[in-house]
């Protein structure tokens, strides 16, 4: 099925309030019961999480910048198994960074003392899953199936990629976190702009500066983009409750993307320890931090976080800080402490609860409809 792209409608209203009644929006088309986005979040699922939220009448995500091209067919076959329903799948756009043997040194000199208190060998850094952007033998992997859509962060991919996607007929998403970006996302090929505020959990979308200050919370950026651009725009970041989702809506948002709120639902593959830190009182208290990947990420947080500073200047390059913290973080877990994993968590985790992943997709369902 070929999705038809942006915005299809008589008349253009612009503003806060231009997706009246007499729009539809390519969300419309994708035939769900609200334009409810489960935020794919690698590392804390798989296709069961996903199925369930298209299920309930939402639009379910896959993360696959963590898996190979033989985990990802797995997994796309596994979901189209258990649901007909739309499905979104979800890859990073970076470009991988040059190793720096000399960086590489010096954040492991940073490290040694940790490695040293907790028994383990220096320079044993991890050979762990890779973050691989997207590329060629995952388009082949994702062509057979055809998903309803295809979203990216930090920016898209190359032209020749995105043309491959968008010539099966799947819907493309993108990220943008400053007005800019939307305006590059529109002009390079986007059918749609994920809004990602900076009380989002999880990696920043940013990719036209490194510069943080250019970072604003999700109801300052959403109508800002709203206004900027002409495609759909989706709300992310914050959102976690009935009423965040009728506020997105009252600001001109076509859809919201949703995250923290599933990562404790019965779905979810989320560590024990990482679920235990959503539901206390540390969950109150995240920043965002380079330490765990090299690239500004929120997180609750922890010891490390604490005895580090959240951002350190000689973190390697996205993603090659991930290697020499991998040890340590499996050698604390093992010993039942979070200290050194990456408790990704956006700034709202008061509506993250055990539940099906289902009812939760039900309640902000019946509140976009309500609002």
């Amino acid at each position: 099925m070929i999705f038809l792209l942006a915005v299809l409608g008589t008349t253009l209203i612009t503003g806060p309030n231009r997706y009246s009644l007499h729009m539809t929006t390519c969300f419309d088309l994708l035939d769900l019961n609200a334009p409810i986005i489960q935020a794919p979040m690698a590392g804390v699922q798989n296709h069961r999480l996903a199925v369930a939220v298209c299920e309930a009448g939402g639009l379910g995500s896959l993360p696959a910048a963590m898996w190979s091209p033989a985990d990802l067919h797995s997994e796309l076959q596994a979901l189209q198994q258990a649901t007909q329903r739309p499905y979104n799948v979800n890859f990073f756009c970076h470009t991988p960074p040059t190793p720096d043997a000399q960086a590489q040194a010096a954040w492991r000199e940073t490290l040694a003392p940790y490695y040293q208190a907790m028994g383990l060998a220096p320079n044993t850094a991890s050979n762990g899953v890779a973050r691989v952007p997207f590329n060629h033998d995952a388009a082949d992997v994702l062509e057979a199936f055809r998903p309803a859509v295809v979203s990216f962060h930090f920016g898209l991919p190359a032209a020749d990629l995105l043309a491959r996607v968008k010539g099966w007929g799947s819907l493309v998403l993108s990220s943008a976190t400053t007005v800019p970006e939307a305006l590059w996302l529109q002009a390079h090929g986007a059918d749609a702009i994920i809004a990602q505020g900076l009380e989002a959990g999880g990696h920043r979308g940013m990719f036209l500066t490194e510069d943080l200050s250019t970072q604003v919370g999700t109801l300052a950026l959403l109508p800002q983009i709203v206004q900027a651009v002409r495609l759909p725009v989706i709300a992310a970041g914050g959102i976690a409750t009935p009423s965040g989702v009728a506020a997105a809506k009252a600001l001109g948002a076509a859809a919201v993307q949703i995250g923290t709120a599933y990562l404790c639902s019965h779905e979810a593959t989320t560590s024990n320890l990482h679920r235990a830190a959503l539901q206390s009182s540390a969950a109150q208290h995240t920043a965002l931090t380079n330490l765990f990947t090299g690239r500004p990420a929120r997180g609750i947080v922890n010891r490390v976080m604490r005895e580090l500073g959240p951002l350190h200047p000689q973190a390697p390059a996205f993603p090659l800080a991930t290697a020499d913290m991998a040890p340590l973080r499996a050698a604390a877990e093992a010993r039942g402490s979070s200290d050194f994993t990456p408790l990704w968590a956006g700034q709202n985790a008061s509506n993250c609860r055990s539940l099906p992943a289902g009812d939760i997709t039900s309640e902000f369902l019946q509140a976009w409809r309500a609002a």
